[in-house]
């Protein structure tokens, strides 16, 4: 667990303030046939920057995550890992903040995300109804970035149809 009462003032001030302007939080989709539920739902902070030094800082101070280049030159630091969002990402966010309403409200939603992913929420049909809702108010709705819509993954999920109208379609 990281020991964020460690971290230097000015540098977790800095990290803050750089997340506030260059950084996001989200949740994605990913479809999975061989889970019990067709997505694999996951957390991820990331930054991204074309001077990866910024970015080594992150890596260095929250002590997880990976940083990897894209061929176009610009550099990424992602954390994806739930227990490392939860152990370090989170608390370092609680401590150090931020002052934009905007990253404010989408860190809270996010913290509310990794609670009802550490509680197996997203296993369930009200769960994932639920995130969903969240999700779409995170980072402006996220419209036109998001590979999947929330139409794309509940009809992907069969929710709200029967067992026997699934059956019936499947058989067509």
């Amino acid at each position: 667990m990281l020991k964020v009462n460690e971290i230097p003032n000015q540098i977790g001030y800095y990290l803050a303030g750089f997340t506030d302007g260059e950084g996001s939080f989200n949740i994605s989709f990913r479809k999975r046939k061989d889970y019990q539920m067709p997505w694999k739902i996951s957390l991820c902070f990331n930054v991204s920057q074309r001077d990866k030094v910024i970015l080594a800082l992150f890596k260095q101070h929250l002590k997880c995550g990976t940083l990897r280049s894209r061929d176009d030159g610009v550099w990424y630091y992602e954390v994806n890992n739930l227990n490392s969002i939860n152990e370090n990402v989170i608390p370092f966010f609680k401590k150090f903040g931020f002052l934009s309403a905007k990253k404010k409200r989408d860190f809270a939603k996010f913290k509310k995300l990794a609670i009802m992913l550490n509680n197996g929420e997203h296993l369930t049909e009200d769960g994932l109804k639920n995130i969903l809702k969240i999700r779409k108010d995170m980072n402006d709705g996220g419209a036109g970035r998001r590979k999947y819509s929330e139409t794309d993954i509940l009809n992907e999920m069969n929710l709200g149809k029967s067992s026997e109208t699934t059956r019936q379609a499947n058989t067509k």
